[in-house]
C-alpha cells in the first residue's frame, strides 16, 4: 500500500468518493491524495472567485489559487462544518486575494469575465461599442469596491451563495453581509448608469 501518504482511519472508498467535510477532515491528517481531491473538485470555482476579487488572470490568478490550498493544507484541522466547504474555501481565498491586492500597487490588469454572454442578437457595433463602455465601467467599479463589499457581492451574487454560509465564510452577522451585498449592488448600479443617481 505504498500509494497512501496517511491512512486515514474510517475511511470508505477513494478520495473522489469522499463527502467535502471528509475530505478536509482526511486532509487535516494529513492526507494529501484528500486534499489532490478536494482541489480537482473546487480549484475551478476558487480560482474564477479570486480572478473576480483581484481583478487578475493567468499565472497571477494561478499563484494565488496555489496559496489558497496550501493554507486549506494547514488549516484543515481548525474546519469545524460550520459552512459549507465551498465557502470556506472562498472564505480563505477572499483574504489571500484581500493580501494580494495590498501589497500590489494598483493593479490594471483585466477583471475576469463579469457576465458570461450578452444576447446574440446580429452584429450591431453602436451596441456594442456600448455594451463594451458599460462593462468596462462595470469592471472598474468592482475593482474599486471596497475589499470587503467586493467579497459580500461576489460570494452572494456571482457565487451563489446563502447569506448565511456567505457571512460565516466571511466572519459577518448576517445583517452587516446584507449591507455590504445591498451597498456594492448601489455602486455597481450607479457605474452602470454612468454614475448618474
Amino acid at each position: 500500500m505504498s500509494g497512501k501518504v496517511l491512512p486515514f482511519r474510517g475511511r470508505t472508498g477513494a478520495p473522489e468518493e469522499m463527502s467535502d467535510e471528509a475530505l478536509v477532515a482526511a486532509i487535516g491528517a494529513g492526507d494529501s491524495a484528500a486534499l489532490a481531491a478536494l482541489f480537482d473538485r473546487h480549484h475551478q470555482a476558487v480560482h474564477r472567485f479570486i480572478a473576480r476579487m483581484s481583478g487578475v488572470d493567468g499565472t497571477d490568478a494561478d499563484d494565488l489559487l496555489q496559496e489558497t490550498f496550501l493554507v486549506v493544507f494547514e488549516s484543515a484541522r481548525r474546519f469545524r462544518g460550520d459552512s459549507p466547504v465551498k465557502m470556506w474555501l472562498l472564505g480563505i481565498a477572499a483574504n489571500i486575494a484581500r493580501r494580494s491586492v495590498r501589497t500590489q500597487v494598483r493593479q490594471k490588469s483585466r477583471a475576469a469575465v463579469f457576465l458570461a454572454t450578452l444576447d446574440g442578437d446580429a452584429p450591431n457595433p453602436a451596441r456594442e461599442a456600448e455594451t463594451n463602455e458599460m462593462m468596462g465601467r462595470l469592471r472598474d467599479a468592482l475593482l474599486d469596491l471596497p475589499h470587503d463589499l467586493r467579497a459580500a457581492y461576489l460570494l452572494c451574487d456571482v457565487e451563489g451563495a446563502r447569506g448565511v454560509d456567505a457571512a460565516k465564510a466571511l466572519g459577518l452577522r448576517e445583517g452587516t453581509l446584507y449591507r455590504r451585498v445591498h451597498e456594492a449592488r448601489l455602486a455597481l448600479r450607479s457605474a452602470i448608469d454612468g454614475g448618474v443617481t
